[in-house]
């Protein structure tokens, strides 16, 4: 029994003090330090042992100064290990009076407190110890219950009962009652907010409880972390930035902050609902496309369709002919009745003076309808050979062509082609015949 309490003791301060090294709790450091009294009544068989537990008078022991120092250390789950030193003067031994008999005892501890950040504070604990008797030591195991009461977060007072068993014959069973103070200390609040750096979320930036020690710059009730704007006040529902204009977008994303507008374009207004906001739309209050600057197309012709899509804007003219007029047979007719008074000389290309008055009706005609396309066709009687009057007719075509791009009229608009005697309206066997088939014709290339 003797070598089991030693065993006992070595291995309580072993796993103890081994648990310490990797802790890292809130104040997980306790010292205790105060006066502490020896009970060892009755002494014989024990067979009434525990009786008149609190005679103070006729049976403790009271060292009159600091007579016990403890230290323990949180090992986590309300658990917390130790050591304590203690002497005192043994002079009732019992009911016997003896001659101030030295006492000493060192203990390990093993502590299981109830609760935890309250003012009381009760505990239980378990260890074991060696205890010497003027000069005789014995082996201990230990059994105790107790209470802390907190002053503050780390001072307090601490009172504790503790039963001390020896095994040895030789050794003392008895009371020790400890009443001292008791102070917490260890814990780490790096950014000093008062939380500790365990339980603190934000341990290097000062915070507030409510926010496991985490910031709120701003103060709008969201923690930094989770605050969208977190140097301005703002709402929840816009995870913590302010909206000025109520649109509900908030002014970090809000194009145009103090107006409310639709969040599709970024928090701006949209007067006239074109899908343009106003401050991009050149005609804020006239929906238009975005295409043309939120403007609406025009049609300065009036023909019904837009200038964008009308390849005759300044004339009127219909949607099938995207939106510039059509020849009509009786304009064809006309063109082609001014066409066939243009003279030539017999047998030459070139024009006749008199025959030039006639370009301005043609000219006109063929201005009225820009985007059309012509052909200038050439034609003669059947006097000379075919191959001649061929020939001719490709040299006619072409001189009615060239004067018509002189005056104006786009070379890609016009063609010139030559029919010989090929196509002739008259005889050619009568002299009225023969001049009609000398002729020119303008016609519309569909």
């Amino acid at each position: 029994m003797k070598h089991l309490s030693k065993l006992l003791i070595a291995a309580l301060l072993f796993v103890g003090f081994n648990s310490i090294q990797a802790q890292d709790m809130n104040n997980p450091w306790q010292v205790s330090f105060g006066a502490n009294a020896i009970d060892t009544y009755p002494t014989g068989d024990g067979s009434s042992f525990g009786n008149e537990l609190f005679n103070v008078n006729d049976h403790w022991n009271i060292l009159p100064s600091i007579s016990y120092i403890a230290v323990s250390k949180a090992v986590g789950n309300n658990f917390s290990v130790g050591a304590r030193g203690s002497l005192n003067r043994i002079n009732k031994l019992g009911d016997t009076r003896v001659d101030d008999l030295s006492h000493y005892a060192i203990d390990g501890t093993i502590k299981y407190t109830f609760l935890k950040n309250t003012v009381v504070d009760p505990f239980l604990e378990v260890g074991g110890g060696y205890t010497w008797v003027d000069e005789i030591g014995a082996g201990t195991v230990n059994g105790a219950a107790g209470v802390n009461f907190w002053f503050t977060e780390n001072l307090g007072l601490t009172l504790q009962m503790t039963y001390k068993h020896a095994f040895e014959d030789y050794g003392v069973k008895h009371w020790q009652h400890l009443a001292g103070i008791a102070v917490k200390f260890g814990g780490t609040d790096t950014d000093g907010d008062g939380i500790y750096d365990k339980d603190d979320a934000c341990p290097e930036v000062a915070g507030l409880e409510a926010f496991n020690g985490c910031p709120d710059s701003d103060g709008d009730g969201i923690e930094d972390s989770k605050d969208s704007c977190p140097n301005e006040a703002g709402s929840a529902e816009m995870n913590g930035c302010p909206d000025a204009d109520g649109d509900g977008v908030a002014d970090k994303d809000d194009a145009c902050p103090s107006e409310a507008g639709l969040a599709n374009l970024a928090g701006c207004p949209d007067a006239d609902g074109d899908g343009v906001a106003d401050k991009d739309d050149e005609c804020p209050n006239e929906a238009g496309p975005a295409e043309n600057k939120g403007c609406p197309w025009p049609d300065k012709d009036g023909d019904g369709v837009l200038d964008k899509d009308d390849q005759c804007p300044d004339v009127a003219g219909t949607v099938a002919n995207n939106g510039c007029p059509e020849v009509t047979e009786e304009v064809q007719k006309q063109l082609n009745d001014y066409a066939k008074t243009i003279l030539f000389d017999t047998g030459k290309s070139s024009l006749n003076p008199s025959a030039t008055s006639v370009f301005v009706d043609i000219i006109r005609i063929l201005n009225e309808y820009p985007n059309a396309k012509f052909s200038v066709e050439g034609h003669t009687d059947s006097v000379g050979s075919a191959k001649l009057n061929q020939r001719l007719s490709e040299e006619r075509a072409n001189a009615v062509r060239d004067f018509l791009i002189a005056e104006g009229i786009a070379a890609d608009r016009l063609t010139a082609i030559g029919y010989g005697e090929d196509r002739p309206i008259a005889d050619n066997k009568t002299r009225a015949g023969r001049k009609e088939n000398r002729r020119t014709e303008i016609n519309l290339i569909k």
